[in-house]
């Protein structure tokens, strides 16, 4: 029989991460772009916006519902420019792409079910918190764990990281032969349940045609991985592969057409936890989707940061058009200090993961997504984002009688 994750001696775990040269990772900064635009100045609008991109050409469709006027091809170009797209080599050009826009308003049967809750058609006296139902149905999930300061698994942590300081490197011109694209992949052995080394580290950056592969190696090693990955956590034994298919100077929308949301798991918790629902960018915050998975991870962090579990997984689970959660199932992986009935109430109790309380508590009718759309929506301490706050921990562990 198989030994579970915290009892094995030696046990691989493995995330990647990519830049926001990436062609995914454009759509979802586009789609997101997009989203901003319409809640800086129609806050309670509605958007499904998604793009699609590739050699030369941009697509973005969708339905949107707002009374404000929003300028989408010059979001797509201001993003690509911000993303390093400023020369047609490179695998778009924001000046000379073509760009493609259709977008509707959002299906009135889907309007009138989010807009007035089933609990509350029909039912004057039901409190206002139950006017907003839930924007899809599904199960979302939210995760916690007490390996790195903000609370994120290891490796997910240092994919993302190595990502930034790969665009940073490239954008400070410590490294001007680089390109936009990129890519990162950590694996890290545990043992017992606990991170003990970095196993592996892989690296594929765009760059120019006259970079050779050893200056490349050398350069990444000493500007990306060093500055990154804990020295602590590197040894003899460790394994780095920088541009292990050799030449990489195609790359962005010339190498691989892109779409909104199909790096999910780079955006959460890079495959270490469960994913449920649909991807995040695009969405405004009536869509359960994003906004009951930033709460199920608020939850999980207060949890894990109050003490009472050292890992912690949360699944919510709604039907469309209805505000009250279907079920809340709380994970703990063998690691909670206080009994799971106690966690459960706890969650009752200081969380309330209806729709519209979830909008209200973490502030979510505002122009913050395009931040969250390259590098991960989760661990991003410095964007001081409302479901990273851990401020009911101490409630938390009061109540528990930690």
């Amino acid at each position: 029989m198989p030994m579970l994750f915290h009892e094995s001696p030696k046990y691989l775990l493995t995330s990647e991460s990519v830049t926001e040269g990436h062609p995914d990772k454009l759509c979802d900064q586009i789609s997101d772009g997009v989203l901003d635009a319409v809640l800086r100045d129609d806050p309670m609008g509605r958007v499904a916006c998604e793009t699609a991109v590739t050699n030369g050409l941009v697509v973005v469709m969708g339905e949107i519902t707002t009374s404000s006027y929003v300028d989408v091809p010059k979001i797509v170009r201001d993003t690509l420019t911000k993303a390093g797209y400023t020369n047609a080599d490179y695998g778009i050009d924001a000046k000379s792409c073509g760009v493609i826009v259709s977008i509707q308003e959002q299906s009135g049967d889907i309007s009138k079910g989010v807009t007035t809750a089933l609990e509350q058609r029909g039912d004057a006296a039901e409190e206002a918190m139950l006017a907003t139902g839930a924007g899809d149905q599904g199960m979302m999930v939210g995760f916690a764990c007490n390996e790195t300061p903000e609370l994120m698994p290891l490796t997910v942590s240092l994919s993302q990281k190595l990502v930034e300081q790969l665009a940073a490197v490239r954008k400070n011109r410590t490294l001007d032969y680089l390109r936009p694209d990129g890519k990162s992949q950590v694996t890290v052995e545990y043992r017992n349940g606990v991170a003990a080394r970095v196993d592996t580290v892989v690296i594929s950056t765009q760059h120019a045609p006259e970079a050779t592969n050893e200056q490349i190696e050398k350069d990444i090693i000493d500007h990306v991985i060093k500055a990154i990955v804990p020295e602590e956590l590197l040894d003899e034994n460790t394994k780095i592969y920088v541009n292990p298919s050799g030449r990489f100077v195609i790359g962005g929308p010339a190498g691989d057409s892109g779409l909104t949301g199909r790096k999910i798991l780079v955006d959460t918790y890079g495959g270490i936890a469960r994913h449920g629902g649909g991807a995040f960018s695009g969405k405004d915050p009536t869509k359960v989707d994003r906004s009951a998975a930033y709460a199920a991870r608020y939850v999980a962090k207060n949890i894990v940061a109050s003490g009472l579990a050292d890992r912690c997984e949360i699944l919510v689970s709604y039907a469309i058009g209805v505000a009250t959660p279907i079920s809340v199932a709380v994970e703990t992986f063998d690691t909670n200090k206080v009994d799971s009935d106690t966690i459960h109430a706890l969650v009752a109790k200081h969380f309330d993961l209806r729709p519209a309380a979830i909008i209200r508590d973490l502030d979510l009718r505002r122009p913050i997504y395009q931040a969250t759309a390259a590098y991960g929506h989760f661990g991003r301490e410095s964007l001081n984002l409302t479901w990273e706050r851990t401020d009911k921990a101490e409630a938390l562990r009061k109540d528990a009688g930690l």
